[in-house]
């Protein structure tokens, strides 16, 4: 019983002593609903966790490893998000949001060099999305992932046929999403996979090898389409844009 209460603690946080303060903030006001809820844990989640200016965190957002968080001002975390952060870290740029449901695992038990989930500026992570940061997941400025994509940066290894895959160990080459790049819903992004500069995967494809700057790509496995390149205008099309002024 003490092996697993251990093998429980250090599963969500540094150590005992960690894990307590941790829990006891999370316990006194990560519940408290309204404004008033995320003022409190605007000021007192520092004590936990690495804050840069003003972030915005609903009630019922669900923090592992919060040493591990890094939030840049104006950051936002929807009602039930679940950030672990163990234990290189979940770092999120400045005015980027996690939308409601969504997963943000690094989950690194394995000493894997290069772990981590790292999002830049004005980004946004879709609705029940899931990012799993085992051998790196680094996303640029202003990438929006719609509900539901799936970005795993980890794969089991299953060539022995002699031997169960959880036996035969993991790869974790890393994902790269370069910046302005749009991830359709339901997209699945698999390890080792670099997404180009102003690219779009479309909804429910798998993208499994690198996708070029500025283009279109769908499919399972995903391939590009076509690429962006100014000839295809809006034409027609009731485009709205926002309207700064208010």
């Amino acid at each position: 019983m003490f092996r697993q209460l251990k093998t429980y603690i250090g599963r969500q946080a540094h150590n005992l002593v960690r894990y307590l303060w941790e829990q006891f903030w999370f316990f006194c006001i990560g519940w408290v609903p309204t404004l008033a809820g995320i003022g409190m844990r605007g000021i007192f989640y520092r004590l936990i966790m690495k804050m840069h200016g003003w972030v915005a965190i609903e009630k019922n957002v669900r923090i592992r490893f919060a040493s591990g968080l890094h939030l840049e001002n104006g950051v936002y975390l929807d009602e039930n998000t679940y950030l672990h952060a163990c234990p290189a870290g979940i770092h999120i740029g400045e005015r980027s949001i996690i939308m409601h449901g969504a997963v943000l695992h690094v989950y690194n038990f394995r000493g894997l060099p290069d772990a981590g989930i790292w999002i830049g500026k004005d980004s946004l992570v879709g609705e029940y999305s899931v990012i799993r940061g085992q051998g790196g997941v680094h996303i640029g400025d202003r990438v929006y992932t719609s509900p539901f994509t799936q970005i795993i940066a980890v794969n089991h290894v299953f060539d022995d046929p002699n031997k169960s895959f959880v036996d035969q160990g993991i790869t974790a080459e890393g994902i790269v999403i370069d910046d302005d790049v749009w991830i359709g819903s339901g997209a699945i992004v698999l390890d080792g996979v670099t997404i180009g500069k102003g690219s779009v995967i479309a909804a429910g494809a798998v993208v499994t090898k690198d996708i070029p700057p500025h283009s279109v790509a769908a499919g399972v496995p995903a391939k590009v389409i076509r690429s962006i390149d100014g000839t295809d205008l809006t034409g027609s099309k009731h485009v709205y844009f926002h309207n700064s002024g208010g």
